[in-house]
Order: structure tokens, then C-alpha cells, then sequence
């Protein structure tokens, strides 16, 4: 029994696994402003007919507060469990650079000659972060293809 992998494009896919990373770091490490209801009238005039329909500024908002901070928590549980998944290398890799708080700060020189004990050259990091970018791209469903 014969399985082919898919053939991805690889400046595409990369760049779509670090934008799904940095959403993740957005969503993990900044809070979350909560809108408030308007108190205030409007001070324009409104000249519309009627529209048949009511609104409940206040559960909107509500819901849109709710809503979003589900929305977060779940997106970042989602790229955690794919990342648990990746073999130790991988994982560590992906952590260290693309996870950490201070990750917008980190080069991948840092990462492979400071991070990893003993140190390795840039092509084995190369490598080594293609295949932890193809199993994520192909796990978050975000890969693509050429």
C-alpha cells in the first residue's frame, strides 16, 4: 500500500505557519479588551423607515465578549495540542522560537546556536524547522499546496 504526501509549496506554507503562530502569541500573551454598551445617545438624526427589527446593544456586546474570549482560548489550545504532537526536536524548536513571549525578539541564529545544547548548524536547524512547519501546516490544515 503506496501513500503519497502532499507536495506543499514551501515559501507559502512557511509563511502561513508563522502567521498562525503569531496569531497564536497575539492571543496567548496580550489580554483581551472587552467592549463596553454604548450609554450615550447619538447626537445625529437617523432618517430610515422602519426596519421590523430590535436591537439589544447590550447582549451584543455580551455576546461578542464571550464569544471572542472562547474564540481565543480554543485557537490557542488547537496549536498547543498540534505542537505536543511533533517529535521532541521539533517541539523544542517550534517552542523556543516561535511560542515563547519574547519570540518577536529571538533570531533563528539564537535559537540554533544558543538554544539547543550542543549547538547545530543552520542547515540541520533548516531542516529540522521544515519538517516541524510541514507537520503543523498539514495538522492545522493551513498547508499549501503547489
Amino acid at each position: 500500500m503506496s501513500f503519497d504526501l502532499p507536495e506543499l509549496d514551501q515559501k507559502k506554507t512557511k509563511e502561513a505557519v508563522e502567521a498562525a503562530l503569531e496569531k497564536y502569541r497575539l492571543f496567548k500573551y496580550l489580554t483581551f479588551e472587552e467592549r463596553e454598551a454604548s450609554i450615550t445617545a447619538s447626537p445625529d438624526e437617523r432618517f430610515h423607515g422602519p426596519t421590523n427589527q430590535t436591537s439589544d446593544q447590550t447582549a451584543q456586546v455580551a455576546i461578542y465578549n464571550a464569544d471572542q474570549q472562547e474564540y481565543r482560548r480554543q485557537y490557542c489550545e488547537r496549536i498547543e495540542r498540534a505542537v505536543k504532537r511533533l517529535p521532541p526536536l521539533e517541539r523544542f524548536l517550534i517552542e523556543r522560537r516561535y511560542m515563547a513571549e519574547d519570540a518577536d525578539y529571538k533570531t533563528d541564529m539564537q535559537v540554533y546556536c544558543f538554544e539547543f545544547q550542543p549547538p547545530m548548524s543552520e542547515s540541520r536547524y533548516s531542516k529540522i524547522r521544515w519538517r516541524a512547519f510541514y507537520k503543523l501546516a498539514l495538522n492545522l490544515n493551513i498547508a499549501v499546496t503547489k
